[in-house]
This record gives C-alpha cells, sequence and structure tokens, in this order.
C-alpha cells in the first residue's frame, strides 16, 4: 500500500487529535474511495457525450445564474 502525506489547518488537526478513537487515515482513504467512484461515475456518463467543455460550463454558469435568481427572491 503506498503512502500519502496530507497538510490539514492546523484548527482542523487540533479538532482531530481530541477524537483518538477515530481512525483518521481510514475515514481519509473512505473519502477517497468515494470520490474515486464519483469520478469514475461521471466519466462513464461523460464518454458519449458530444458536449464540450465549453458548452458545460456555459450550462453551468445558467444553472448557477437561475438558483441565485431563485434564492435571492
Amino acid at each position: 500500500m503506498a503512502n500519502m502525506t496530507l497538510a490539514i489547518p492546523e484548527g482542523l488537526y487540533k479538532e482531530m487529535q481530541q477524537h483518538p478513537e477515530f481512525k483518521w487515515s481510514e475515514i481519509a482513504r473512505e473519502a477517497f474511495e468515494k470520490k474515486i467512484k464519483e469520478l469514475h461515475w461521471i466519466d462513464h456518463i461523460l464518454r458519449n457525450s458530444e458536449l464540450t467543455e465549453q458548452d458545460a460550463e456555459k450550462i453551468g454558469h445558467k444553472i448557477k445564474n437561475e438558483m441565485a435568481k431563485r434564492f435571492l427572491k
């Protein structure tokens, strides 16, 4: 198994130290695995997509603008 060193904010580290009952490396490993599964799912969906990155950015901006309008009402 490979090793990785992470830099985390001091405040977060102090809070983690207050809970030694948790295996923080296992929690981090699970978070990495979850993110990789999400990326595989996204890659699978996008494999046959004809959208360009610019198309996706335009759609994303439109969605954000419409959500902002809805929440600012």
